[in-house]
């Protein structure tokens, strides 16, 4: 049975955190000398002299309405990297306890694990990247604070079976983070429907990949109010800049338009895939929830190599378990997947 007090440091259950000036203060007024800000503006047209609400409080009602979730059950986070590290601080003794990763994934659980002092156990995903739930099970003991899970998955575009999440969901005593940065692209729903039902759940979203914003560093946590007080506590207080805040919120009225772009990169990683397996070097194409596709190869250094000579920057996977051989493209614009297709159909 999963109970948050049992899994919080004891040191942040104590953390008094630090109160800004614009914590202190809610309302309307005309002279502020609370924050000891350049009262006499920005040398930019826009002024940017004073500090941003440090609780994001316009841009999470926004993202309220858009995603269907109250704004007390989400984090905003420098990037989703931010919230990833706060829930280590949070939970996580240094040289006590550790998380599970399942590989090949996302590299920044590892890294952050690393950083926080935390072992990370691997549990490698089945051949046909799922999870292997009987090897979770073994790995966990009492230590054992969070399992992370990246659906759609990175780099191999598939999604998790959603049975086997939601085994874990229920059974396991702590916190199960569920990262969904490529989610608008996926035939599989998101699990933010599923805060009422899971108290040890978290899920992670960013605004960095279908709404085009990754020069913004806006990443979310989406979980109970209880974990999301713990990561509102352990944040630092200005963790979102106001560029990034009015900038985001602007970008959160056109929805229409990350919508058409979603299309469309669906509709080009189609036909890429298809032009893509006439080549002869190409062993397999792995399925894709994502905005790339997982490409087995008969020389991924090579081929990696001879992309980049030509200006076209693709990711070599091929020294990552379970990813022997492969490479890792991003579905670009029709002119971009045009000139890789032109460009690879000249490697020998």
């Amino acid at each position: 049975m999963f109970e948050l007090n049992n899994i919080l440091r004891q040191n942040i259950k104590n953390l008094t955190p630090y109160s800004s000036a614009r914590d202190e203060y809610t309302g309307e007024a005309s002279v502020f000398l609370d924050a000891n800000e350049n009262a006499f503006g920005s040398p930019l047209s826009n002024a940017y002299n004073r500090y941003p609400d440090p609780m994001q409080h316009q841009l999470k009602l926004r993202l309220s309405s858009v995603k269907g979730v109250p704004a007390r059950n989400i984090f905003l986070g420098n990037g989703s990297d931010e919230a990833i590290d706060i829930l280590f601080r949070s939970f996580c003794n240094p040289g006590v306890d550790n998380v599970i990763i399942v590989p090949p994934t996302y590299g920044m659980y590892q890294v952050s694990a690393n950083i926080n002092d935390v072992e990370a156990k691997k549990v490698l995903l089945t051949d046909d990247y799922q999870l292997n739930l009987e090897g979770i099970a073994e790995a966990i003991d009492k230590n054992t604070k969070l399992i992370f899970i990246c659906s759609p998955n990175n780099p191999t575009g598939n999604s998790i079976n959603r049975d086997d999440i939601e085994t874990l969901l229920a059974n396991f005593s702590g916190i199960v983070v569920i990262d969904e940065a490529y989610i608008n692209y996926s035939r599989q729903k998101t699990f933010i429907q599923e805060l009422t039902e899971y108290a040890n759940l978290v899920v992670l979203q960013t605004l960095s990949k279908a709404w085009g914003l990754a020069g913004l560093r806006v990443g979310m946590a989406f979980a109970s109010e209880e974990i999301i007080e713990v990561m509102n506590k352990v944040k630092p207080p200005y963790n979102i800049n106001e560029a990034s805040q009015l900038l985001a919120l602007e970008a959160l009225g056109n929805v229409a338009q990350v919508n058409e772009w979603i299309k469309q990169t669906l509709q080009e990683r189609d036909s890429l895939v298809l032009t893509l397996k006439k080549l002869d070097f190409v062993l397999d194409i792995y399925p894709s929830d994502a905005n790339f596709i997982l490409v087995k190869t008969t020389s991924a250094r090579g081929i990696y190599d001879f992309l980049v000579q030509h200006g076209i920057i693709i990711r070599d996977r091929s020294k990552v378990e379970l990813c022997e051989g492969c490479l890792r493209i991003t579905i670009g614009t029709p002119a971009e997947n045009e000139t890789l297709i032109t460009t690879l159909q000249q490697y020998k």
